[in-house]
């Protein structure tokens, strides 16, 4: 017993020495730990940059139509391939003409028998004229002379009316292009009925040039109409495209229509910029991005993206105020490669965290360190 209580008197001293210094080690450690969550800051500061704003956009044709016929029969003649491009004037479509020129003949027939017959009594009238200067005629039968005159000028007006009117008819049996574009599939056959107003023929649209249609947000309407009404001069890139291939369309746009009032529900205003299309590249329907060059002045706000936290749709950044943090929401613009241009919400002198900012939250006591002594 004595040798056993020997080896353990030692013993418990040495165990309770570690225990000791470890509680000490951990006590000193927690020390110099700093006072807050360690997060790296950046200061807010202003400079120039050129970058690209992208919009998602459409190609639509400037000029579009729906082919129609004005009269009804039977369709005789298609005189285009599908997809052929047109010239205006061309000839594409014809209706049965037999019926038309049929009426326009006994129209035309019409109204030259009452011309003879007005020319008749013209010639009584003048006639009854000279007798009447004599009284050699009663009075009753020139006043009955010159109402038939009259009446018969009227009948050669209505039946002049009605002559244009079948010419008309005649004309339209002949469908042709409303001007030079390129034509879609015929959705007829020859020997199909149509209806006036109603069948549905085929589309014609223009092909060069090509509008494209975006949305923007009403804070750049001052933006884009400083830049309306002006002429693009060669090696002008403000206006792009990106197709929906990943390639750069390569002619440039031009800035044609800002819309006459902003959407309430989006708080967007619709814009259209003009591509040329020689080659046929743009299709009407095609989805792109229009890319919008912007080269700043001297005070354009960028900092680092990684820097953001996204919520709900929103974007946010944590600005040092003092030992606390404070979240704040930012409106951003385009990425120019780690960095993003500030459009609101931060002004030159903000210091953001730019590491550490998942473990944050807003009114968290922070302590600022070195990035590269995270």
């Amino acid at each position: 017993m004595l040798t056993f209580k020997k080896l353990y008197a030692p013993l418990t001293l040495a165990c309770v020495s570690m225990v000791l210094a470890g509680c000490g080690g951990r006590s000193g450690a927690e020390g110099k730990q700093p006072p807050g969550v360690p997060v790296a800051v950046y200061q807010i500061d202003t400079g120039s940059a050129s970058y690209n704003d992208v919009y998602p956009a459409t190609v639509i044709a400037l000029n579009q139509v729906e082919l129609r016929p004005e009269v009804s029969g039977y369709l005789v003649g298609i005189f285009f391939k599908d997809g052929q491009r047109v010239k205006k004037g061309m000839k594409l479509y014809s209706i049965d003409q037999q019926h038309y020129q049929a009426v326009y003949d006994q129209a035309v027939a019409n109204l030259n028998t009452a011309r003879s017959n007005l020319a008749k009594m013209q010639q009584d009238v003048d006639r009854y004229n000279e007798l009447a200067k004599n009284d050699a005629i009663a009075r009753q039968t020139l006043d009955h002379a010159v109402a038939d005159l009259q009446s018969a000028k009227m009948q050669v007006a209505g039946l002049e009316a009605s002559v244009k009117n079948v010419q008309t008819d005649l004309r339209y049996s002949v469908i042709h292009a409303p001007f030079d574009g390129t034509i879609s599939f015929s959705q007829v056959k020859v020997g199909s009925s149509v209806s006036a107003g109603q069948t549905m023929l085929n589309t014609v649209s223009s092909d060069d040039p090509m509008a494209v249609d975006c949305a923007v947000d009403q804070k750049q309407i001052p933006r884009f109409a400083g830049m309306l009404g002006k002429n693009s001069g060669a090696g002008d890139t403000t206006f792009t495209i990106v197709l929906p291939d990943g390639s750069v369309y390569p002619e440039a746009g031009r800035l044609s229509v800002l819309d006459r009032a902003v959407d309430s529900q989006t708080g967007t205003i619709r814009v259209r910029v003009v591509f040329p299309n020689p080659r046929g590249v743009l299709k009407a329907g095609i989805t792109c991005n229009l890319r919008v060059r912007s080269t700043s002045a001297a005070s354009t706000v960028l900092f680092p993206f990684k820097a953001v936290v996204e919520q709900m749709g929103e974007y946010f950044v944590f600005v040092v105020n003092g030992e606390k943090v404070t979240q704040r929401r930012v409106d951003l613009g385009a990425r120019i490669n780690d960095l993003v241009v500030a459009r609101g919400g931060l002004s030159p002198g903000d210091r953001i965290v730019v590491d550490g900012v998942q473990k944050l939250r807003d009114n968290v006591t922070v302590a600022v360190i070195p990035p590269q002594a995270k």
